[in-house]
């Protein structure tokens, strides 16, 4: 049987998008959640808990970037020009979080570290809110001409639906962030962002349901693909149970379980993302017949398949790399003169 090579570069991308999510989202959790450490050495734990490995986790979406290019050019250059702004602040905000956890133990100075601090907290919140947006507005559709080409404007993309779903991703890289500080912190402060991380779940749990109805009412062809495909409704089954999962093991203090469910209920989100989308990487409204999808969009037979050649050896080295620096950094934080 033929490998349908579009469908294979759908589903990569979706474990690239899924993987910088679950990775990198505990980092942005652990941002936005900066500001309600009380002391210079709770600050410098939370900064030190993700020290080695947040830089590291960002190659996932670079990864995704570049993927985007190679295999469906014409999606790539839709959603760059449409969110041309967006991802111009998505980049500065990348690279002030990078300054600010670089440069902050640079200047032994209160201001400083103040500035870096709050530029730390601002860039890392930004983040997911215009990843959220763009994702609602991708499966929600883009206004798009017969060529496939953007004709809206920023402001069109800020709809109420879009701005929620950039509220309920915020909401869920702040509850992984959350239970994330709770594996690599102790004592006072440990039991505190225990606190964080109930809090964070009932607000993520609040966004979660509003998204869920609202996504519904707005996108009924979001559920199109279950009655093709029934087993899909496993998806939603399983994060069901992963959600409700979180608060249990929170309870019990079993918090590398509760940083697991999150990690699958992330997962499952960006799967229910594809299922909803698919075949569209772009959906198109109010003209549908103008979408992009996975077929009218995508490179050449022979490029798919050379990436996917080379994704095919590259991948593993990704994988193995990322197994032993979080292998390596497991464990509560130790600060000590290298520390940030």
């Amino acid at each position: 049987m033929e490998l349908d090579l579009n469908l294979i570069w759908f589903v990569l991308l979706g474990v690239l998008i899924a993987g910088y999510m679950v990775l990198d989202g505990f980092d942005l959790g652990v941002g936005v959640l900066h500001p309600l450490a009380r002391t210079d050495h709770e600050r410098r734990v939370s900064l030190n808990s993700i020290g080695p490995l947040w830089d590291g986790n960002e190659v996932w979406l670079v990864t995704f970037v570049g993927a985007l290019f190679a295999a469906f050019p014409e999606a790539y250059a839709t959603v760059f020009s449409g969110f041309y702004n967006a991802f111009m602040l998505l980049l500065l905000a990348l690279i002030f979080r990078a300054v600010s956890i670089e440069f902050r133990s640079k200047i032994q100075h209160r201001v400083w570290r103040s500035i870096c601090d709050w530029s730390f907290f601002g860039a890392s919140l930004v983040i997911p809110l215009i990843i959220g947006v763009a994702g609602a507005n991708i499966m929600l559709g883009m206004p798009l001409d017969e060529r496939g080409e953007f004709t809206g404007s920023t402001v069109d993309l800020l709809t109420p639906y879009a701005l929620l779903v950039g509220l309920f991703t915020v909401a869920l890289v702040m509850m992984h962030g959350a239970i994330y500080l709770c594996l690599k912190t102790e004592g006072a402060y440990r039991r505190r962002v225990r606190r964080w991380a109930w809090h964070c779940f009932g607000v993520f749990l609040t966004l979660y349901l509003l998204t869920t109805i609202f996504t519904l009412m707005m996108l009924p062809q979001a559920t199109a693909n279950f009655h093709d495909h029934p087993w899909g409704v496993l998806v939603v089954v399983l994060s069901v149970l992963a959600i409700a999962n979180i608060p249990r093991c929170l309870h019990r203090g079993r918090m590398g379980q509760a940083f697991a469910s999150s990690s699958v209920a992330i997962l499952v989100f960006v799967c229910l993302l594809a299922a909803a989308m698919f075949p569209n990487i772009v959906a198109s409204a109010p003209r549908p017949e103008h979408s992009l999808t996975i077929y009218n969009a995508a490179s050449s037979p022979t490029t798919l398949t050379i990436m996917l050649i080379i994704a095919g050896l590259g991948m593993p080295f990704v994988i193995g790399y990322t197994v032993v620096i979080y292998w390596t950094f497991r464990g509560k934080v130790r600060l000590d003169e290298h520390s940030y």
